[in-house]
């Protein structure tokens, strides 16, 4: 016989810990399994170790990407960055806000998976870890209403009404993930959005690269829009030459809009009048053009863009000449040849497709008590505590839903 629960949760990253911690608070007999020997990795090494948990903004749907960018709307305002900034207070978890509404841990992300276990405990959760799934099978019309999903897992034979998948997606492999979750849908016939890397460094070949490897190490703040995308965004981020591309969260947020083939435009001194700043120093001076622009844009960059131009006198040059410059600076093209891939990407977009699911429950429309939360849903946000936000308000939706049976 198996060990029968109201609902499994597979999957003990931020989303599945959350929902199976707010649903057995509320009477729900709920087993959690997960293949990982070590719990929540990724939120442990978020935020450079501080877990960046939420942003005060995360309650806005449009800045999420997805198929349906309306569909998150109703989980965000059923869950807002407020209730959970108030949870992290009811821990007495010290935190900061770093800048654009990204709150983080004044200590450790440690504590952020420590509050997780400790809801789950108080619950009663079952823990199955580390505990792989082997086999999911659904029955329909079973005797015992909590054998509908039956799940055969190193632990033995597991059974509930209710299943949740939380197993994210494939981004960083190193620490476990997979595409698990994806793979499980397309099984039970859910339409899946292709899965791409996204909030990740973009590449170059290294031949139209050579001029800038130089400039590793160089970081900038830049503005950054992918020009081709309909809809996307600006933003303006510190950027980061590496000695194979772009990096540094003004690229990260760009990847997630970026598609193969498209360039990027890059103003690499937002908020400067490059044009008229070479023409007031070219009055009464004898500056070299070189010297000029590293008073605008950092030396290296300055060196590395003009070569040996950098040499000739600013006199020199005619109005025409220096507004070409400048147009150039503000609207840098460059068309990535790449991504770092998944090992590197923060997440991944795409995921089980929206319309296949119901945006209060998270809950499949064709497959009765089968929900996805989190990351393994085909809705990606920004960089800086979005995505976070998505797995507390996607988990606590599912909870809901598992709470009124």
């Amino acid at each position: 016989m198996p060990q029968r629960f109201d609902a499994i949760v597979v999957g003990a990253g931020a989303a599945g810990l959350f929902c199976a911690g707010v649903a057995a608070q509320r009477g729900v007999r709920v087993a959690l399994v997960d293949h990982a020997p070590r719990l929540a990795e990724k939120i442990r090494i978020s935020g450079g170790g501080r877990c960046n948990f939420t942003n005060l903004e995360a309650d806005r749907p449009e800045r999420f990407v997805s198929e349906d960018p309306k569909f998150a709307r109703a989980a965000l305002r059923a869950y807002g960055p407020r209730r959970f900034v108030a949870l992290v207070e009811a821990h007495d978890i010290g935190w900061h806000e770093k800048h654009r509404g990204q709150l983080f841990c004044d200590d450790s992300s440690e504590r952020i998976v420590e509050l997780l276990r400790t809801e789950c405990d108080r619950g009663g959760v079952a823990w199955f870890r580390p505990c792989a799934v082997h086999e999911v099978e659904r029955h329909d019309a079973p005797v015992e209403p909590r054998d509908r999903f039956v799940l055969r897992t190193d632990a033995g034979e597991l059974s509930a009404r209710a299943l949740v998948i939380a197993t994210g997606g494939p981004s960083i492999p190193k620490i476990g993930a997979t595409d698990w979750g994806h793979r499980l849908a397309g099984r039970f016939g859910l339409r899946v959005v292709e899965p791409r890397p996204a909030l990740v460094p973009l590449t170059f070949t290294s031949q139209s690269w050579q001029p800038f490897a130089e400039l590793a190490g160089l970081a900038l703040e830049v503005g950054i829009a992918t020009p081709d995308t309909p809809g996307a965004p600006a933003f303006v981020e510190d950027l980061l030459f590496t000695h194979r591309g772009l990096s540094g969260p003004a690229v990260l947020q760009a990847s997630t809009y970026w598609r193969p083939g498209e360039p990027l435009s890059i103003d690499l001194a937002p908020g400067a009048r490059i044009g008229e700043a070479l023409r007031t120093a070219r009055e009464g001076t004898r500056q070299q053009l070189g010297t000029a622009l590293a008073a605008v844009v950092p030396k290296r960059l300055a060196q590395a863009w003009l070569g040996d131009e950098g040499e000739r006198k600013l006199a020199e040059l005619g109005n025409r000449a220096l507004d070409t410059l400048a147009a150039r600076l503000h609207d840098w093209r460059v068309t990535p040849a790449g991504t770092e891939g998944w090992r590197k990407a923060e997440v991944a977009t795409g995921g089980v497709a929206t319309d296949e699911l119901d945006a209060r429950t998270l809950e499949s429309r064709r497959v009765p008590g089968l929900h996805f939360v989190g990351e393994v849903v085909d809705v990606t946000g920004w960089l800086g505590g979005y995505n976070f936000q998505w797995a507390w308000a996607s988990g606590w939706c599912a909870a809901q839903a598992l709470a009124r049976g």
